[in-house]
Parts: structure tokens; C-alpha cells; sequence
């Protein structure tokens, strides 16, 4: 099991939960930010630091949101970005899962 970053970052990243991650296994993508499901140790530290609550454990996900665990597993195959890597010694990926490229914008986002 793992954590999945929701609908809620896109556009946002906050990344207050880059900062708490103490296996430094969130990656951020051109409008959202992105688990690693194979570094997350599921401890959880991210979750209550999401200012916009948009991390979930994996079986709490809801389910209009439920496309967002494939999308936050399959960004790394599409990014190239192999496990372990560690998202720190990583840039920006400048791209998204396809499913958030396609998203429409929202207002007051910080891209």
C-alpha cells in the first residue's frame, strides 16, 4: 500500500509534504505533485501537512478520485524516473500523467 495525491494539487503544489517526507519520495510534475509508490513507506507524515487535503491513503481514496493511484503509479513510467531514486536529487519533470495534462486549469494555482 502506498499514499496518492488527489485532484486537489493540481495546479496547487503546496509541496508542504515534500518538506515532512522523510524517504523524500515525492516528485513534482509540471501541475501537480506525485508519490513514488514503490519509495512511500506509508508513514503517513504527508497526509495532515496537505493544506488542501489532497493526499489520501491508497483504500481511502475517494472514488471520483480513484483514477488518481494509477495516474501517481504509471507518471513514473512515463517520466522514466526508476525507484529507488530519491525526488530530491530530481528537477521539475516538466509533464504530467496524461490524465492531469488534460485537466482543465484552475484558478490561483501556483505553476
Amino acid at each position: 500500500m502506498t499514499y496518492v495525491i488527489g485532484a486537489g494539487c493540481v495546479d496547487v503544489k503546496d509541496r508542504a509534504c515534500i518538506e515532512e517526507c522523510p524517504v523524500d519520495c515525492i516528485y513534482e510534475g509540471k501541475r501537480m505533485l506525485y508519490i513514488q509508490p514503490d519509495e512511500c513507506v506509508d508513514c503517513g507524515a504527508c497526509e495532515p501537512v496537505c493544506p488542501v487535503e489532497a493526499i489520501f491513503y491508497e483504500d481511502d481514496v475517494p472514488g471520483e478520485q480513484s483514477n488518481f493511484t494509477r495516474y501517481n503509479a504509471e507518471f513514473f513510467d512515463i517520466a522514466g524516473v526508476g525507484s529507488p531514486g530519491g525526488a530530491s536529487g530530481t528537477d521539475v519533470l516538466e509533464h504530467d500523467h496524461p490524465g492531469v495534462a488534460g485537466r482543465p486549469g484552475t484558478l490561483g494555482g501556483n505553476t
